[in-house]
């Protein structure tokens, strides 16, 4: 199968080539958004990785994830639906649906983003969507959690850095769950809805088996460097009032930060679990010690 994939030069990219190399030929296209652009497609299926990713420092222009996310995506699968490409791939994101997560995200959830980010990439699912699809053709729209894996110097280096100089994880006593994606199972999933023609079109959630506890990633990550953590149960109300603080004195810790490291964000897989009719290949614990470990390098 010809497979043409824009964003290869991202994370996600150059692992998926890696991943699919050897039963596909793939092809690189660059694609940034331009004024009336018109694109062709000359493969069998096209996956869409590009796009502007959530900008943790907020310095983004809400128009540059319009264009990027919304713009592109619409040109691009425009394309699509005159080509004779029999497949498209949407790497949307689950903060396309909500930004916190009561109880576990569901594909079903009504959509309710909050960030330039999460709003550009739901304009994209719904331009999608509201799109007839001639015969034979299929379409997916991927929401992944948070993906991780060697190579990505994201959120969980932060935390490797912080137990790797010995120093204790105050925030014991928040008692939060998280999901993660591997990237070794997200390009399975992809590989699958390549292959597999009897995989419905839809929107799909990617995200590990289960979730993990923040405690129980620091206790992977102290594993994964020999060395036994230490985690305080220090008041939850005394920390909160700390990240209060921090809001006004701008400290390393506000409560923006406390949101972020305490909160939960539980994603179900059941319905890409129940399409692809197999268990993802990679459990939660192996691909992050994975991950953990290429932070050695």
């Amino acid at each position: 199968m010809r497979v043409t994939i824009t964003g290869a030069t991202g994370f996600v990219g150059i692992n998926l080539q890696g991943y699919l190399k050897s039963s596909h030929k793939l092809y690189a296209l660059s694609a940034r958004y331009r004024s009336n652009q018109q694109f062709e497609i000359i493969a069998d299926a096209v996956i869409h990785l590009a796009g502007k990713a959530h900008d943790l420092k907020k310095v983004s222009n809400p128009q540059d994830y319009y264009d990027a996310n919304y713009e592109l995506t619409r040109q691009l699968f425009n394309a699509f639906l005159v080509s004779n490409a029999k497949v498209f791939i949407f790497m949307s994101t689950v903060k396309a649906v909500a930004d916190e997560v009561k109880g576990i995200l569901r594909e079903d959830d009504v959509p309710n983003p909050k960030t330039p980010y999460g709003i550009s990439k739901q304009q994209a699912e719904k331009y999608i969507l509201s799109k007839e699809l001639p015969d034979g053709k299929r379409v997916y729209i991927l929401r992944p959690c948070m993906i991780h894996g060697p190579g990505n110097k994201g959120n969980l280096n932060l935390l490797y850095k912080l137990v790797s100089k010995g120093l204790p994880w105050p925030l014991g006593a928040f008692k939060n769950r998280r999901s993660f994606l591997s990237i070794e199972n997200l390009c399975f999933v992809i590989k699958e809805l390549l292959e597999n023609e009897k995989i419905p079109s839809g929107i799909y959630q990617v995200a590990d088996d289960k979730s993990i506890s923040t405690n129980e990633l620091i206790r992977l990550l102290g594993s994964s460097l020999g060395k036994k953590n230490k985690i305080l149960n220090v008041n939850s109300l005394f920390i909160e009032t700390v990240g209060g603080i921090g809001d006004f004195l701008h400290l390393p810790l506000n409560s923006e930060r406390l949101q972020k490291l305490t909160e939960s964000y539980v994603v179900s897989n059941e319905k890409i679990i129940n399409a692809l009719g197999k268990p993802l290949p990679t459990a939660i614990e192996i691909g992050l010690m994975r991950t953990f470990e290429s932070f050695r390098n």
